[in-house]
């Protein structure tokens, strides 16, 4: 049951930082019109990085957590304050619709493997979702220190984002020029509301005092 729990917790921090559809997604969809391979390897792209992201959070995140003994329920409400900022920041952005990102054309002939590298080095360079791992994985401390635990959640993060991304591949087939304003609204909606939910779960319960 614990495991279970752990690999919802996995799958659900997973979908919190793939769900909002900013400019990768949108690219993602776009090269899905042009190219189902190069597509699929630009998603599955995406998920590695955002694997190796929770992966190296998981392990650093209960050392820190361990440094910081005696003062655990502080640094789960650091941690929460940190995904509220993000849940915030995201959901106040879904107010203002952007137009979607242009592709170009330098991907449409591109190889499987230079898709892949393109969309990796595009999702590595974000510090939203170092930071939001970072927070989470600190935050969860003790349940995810064995190894078991670590690779449980991992995987089911990669599960969920890759499984996410595979489905803005899909969309890409049936969208045209672009995805609607208010589709991508929506996601953004519902991907930060999920870390939202995190936030809260995360700084529950409140430190002594308040």
């Amino acid at each position: 049951m614990n495991m279970w729990t752990t690999a919802m917790a996995g799958a659900a921090a997973g979908l919190g930082v793939a769900m909002p559809l900013g400019a990768v997604g949108v690219l993602l969809i776009q090269q899905g019109m042009r190219d189902r391979r190069g597509a699929v390897a630009a998603a599955a792209a995406v998920a590695v990085v955002d694997c190796a992201y929770a992966a190296v959070a998981t392990a650093l995140g209960p050392l820190v957590a361990a440094a910081l003994s005696g003062v655990e329920s502080w640094v789960r409400l650091v941690s929460a304050a940190v995904l509220a900022v993000i849940a915030v920041r995201g959901l106040l952005a879904s107010r203002r619709p952007r137009p979607a990102a242009e592709g170009g054309d330098e991907a449409r002939d591109a190889g499987a493997v230079r898709t892949f590298t393109r969309f990796a080095a595009i999702t590595l360079i974000n510090p939203t979702t170092a930071l939001y791992f970072a927070a989470l994985t600190t935050a969860q401390g003790a349940s995810l220190s064995t190894g078991a635990a670590g690779a449980v959640f991992v995987g089911a993060v990669f599960l969920a984002s890759f499984g996410w991304q595979q489905l803005l591949v899909a969309a890409g087939g049936f969208a045209g020029a672009r995805i609607s304003d208010t589709a991508r609204a929506w996601t953004f909606r519902i991907g930060y509301g999920l870390v939202a939910v995190y936030a809260v779960k995360v700084a529950l319960p409140l430190p002594p005092g308040l």
